[in-house]
């Protein structure tokens, strides 16, 4: 699976708006993504988990590509006490398909507990360098997410697939879930070969990474998608 994370909490060049969130996904969309991670924005341009600003971005992306399943995060720098964010998710009043829970972050399980709770698929986000995957693997209900985030923050060219395969190591395969591995910047590229030799889901995005593997700067998310999607299928 290929999944497009079109924009992230980057500041600049990146879609912000519903309407440039949903042209963004439909055109990666039609070079091969196959699911979406997304953050929605407010009205000054940071990351949300307002209802407002969720159901917007949903609905925008949703008619550009109807069927297509559409994630959000909920990541800590949108609401630092985890009751708020759980409270959040409670008054969602369109739901994502899916939605990304930090396990090194305070109350993440509490965060994807709500998120079951209401029926939205969870990506379990374990960061590299972190306690994440023990504490992910101690939690009760690991076995019920939608699928593992494996990300790889290591983001040197020449050790990020090393810590990538720690990072695989530490979280076994006792859990039973897909795993998605993903890096960032310079590790973008190395790590994501990585996830096709080990068959695993893979993302690409003007979240994680600006450039093509030749250095250059991407244009766009499509050019970061269709260039990924042709590695995937060497």
């Amino acid at each position: 699976m290929l999944q497009v994370c079109p924009n992230g909490s980057r500041a600049q060049g990146v879609p912000v708006t519903p309407d440039e969130l949903a042209a963004a996904v439909r055109a990666s969309v039609d070079v091969g993504a196959q699911d979406v991670h997304l953050h929605p924005r407010d009205a000054a341009g940071a990351d949300t988990m307002d209802p407002r600003h969720v159901a917007a971005a949903l609905a925008a992306v949703r008619e550009a590509t109807p069927g297509v399943p559409v994630g959000v995060t909920t990541g800590a720098w949108t609401a630092e006490d985890p009751a708020e964010r759980a409270a959040l998710i409670r008054s969602w009043t369109v739901l994502p398909d899916h939605a990304s829970v930090n396990f090194h972050e305070d109350g993440a399980e509490r965060v994807a507990e709500t998120l079951l709770d209401r029926g939205v698929g969870v990506e379990a986000g374990i960061f590299s360098g972190t306690e994440a995957a023990a504490r992910f693997l101690r939690w009760p209900r690991a076995r019920e997410v939608l699928r593992v985030l494996a990300e790889v923050t290591d983001t040197d060219p020449e050790t990020s697939t090393g810590t990538a395969k720690d990072l695989l190591h530490a979280l076994g395969t006792g859990h039973g879930r897909p795993v998605l591995l993903h890096g960032e910047d310079g590790g973008a590229w190395p790590v994501l070969r990585l996830a096709v030799r080990f068959n695993l889901d893979v993302r690409v995005g003007l979240e994680d990474v600006l450039t093509l593997p030749d250095g250059t700067a991407a244009v766009d998310n499509t050019a970061l998608v269709q260039t990924a999607g042709m590695l995937l299928q060497a």
